[in-house]
């Protein structure tokens, strides 16, 4: 197989939670630039419309579609809509999250435990009901929008975010169990560990933190529109087949300071 064609995701479907804005909005215009058709889901529905007419005008299938990942009925839902547009279910990226700033100390407790419950429950449980399907299929593709705040501390300073530093280590170590889960299934299971993208999540912690994120970023930038394009690309691609249980960073090696 020529290189290109082992990027080429022609005929394939893609379900991306989160999808309606930031990083899921641009690995989604990503798939369809490859050939994809998308599902986009969130829990504002109006804001995954928005980008799935930006997704159709690239030539490509795209389905909005509300889902709070934290409720299985939604989430199955989102599922069986999938199925019935497209049939398949080649590729999900478990991209929705939450995040609370706090000290330790003040962390409330519901808010604990609303970001767990996102960011970790969620994902399992989109993993859980998209799996079932890919393995009657024969395999898939499962990327998972993790973090560099999940690879250890983090400077209170920059980020005083503790259930949502704990969540993404979560979702690392599942990442790496699941892959050896559901290998035998020809299913892939990746994730990404994204550092600082200007997004609407990030945008307090980039302003207040602006001067010492880039300091400890060697390519003294944040990520730019087009940076989570390539990884995701290749994590949903032929052209990573042999890679699972893998976490590609992409933060601009902050993580090798």
């Amino acid at each position: 197989m020529k290189v290109m064609e082992l990027f080429d995701l022609t005929g394939k479907t893609a379900i991306i939670t989160g999808g309606g804005r930031g990083l899921g909005e641009q690995i989604a215009i990503g798939f369809a630039e490859a050939g994809a058709n998308v599902v986009l889901c969130s829990r504002k529905k109006e804001a995954c419309e928005e980008v799935a007419e930006r997704v159709r005008q690239l030539g490509v299938k795209a389905l909005a579609l509300k889902c709070d990942i934290s409720n299985p009925e939604e989430v199955q839902a989102v599922i069986d809509e999938t199925k019935r547009e497209f049939d398949s279910i080649d590729i999900l990226v478990n991209n929705s999250g939450a995040t609370w700033g706090a000290p330790v100390e003040e962390m409330p407790l519901e808010a604990w435990q609303k970001v767990i419950n996102v960011n970790v429950t969620g994902t399992f449980m989109m993993s859980q009901a998209a799996g079932k399907v890919m393995i009657e299929q024969g395999g898939g593709k499962i990327i998972n929008i993790a973090s560099v705040a999940g690879l250890g501390g983090t400077d209170p300073r920059v980020m005083n975010t503790i259930g949502y530093n704990t969540s993404k280590g979560a979702v690392i170590t599942f990442t790496k169990d699941l892959a050896v889960k559901w290998g035998p299934h020809n299913i892939n299971v990746n994730a990404i560990a994204p550092g600082f993208f200007p997004t609407k999540m990030s945008q307090v912690l980039i302003e207040k933190g602006k001067d010492p994120i880039l300091g400890s970023t060697p390519l003294r930038r944040f990520g730019s529109e087009d940076d989570l394009k390539g990884v995701a690309l290749f994590l949903a691609s032929e052209a990573s087949n042999y890679v699972t249980g893998d976490v590609l960073v992409v933060d601009g090696g902050s993580h090798a300071m």
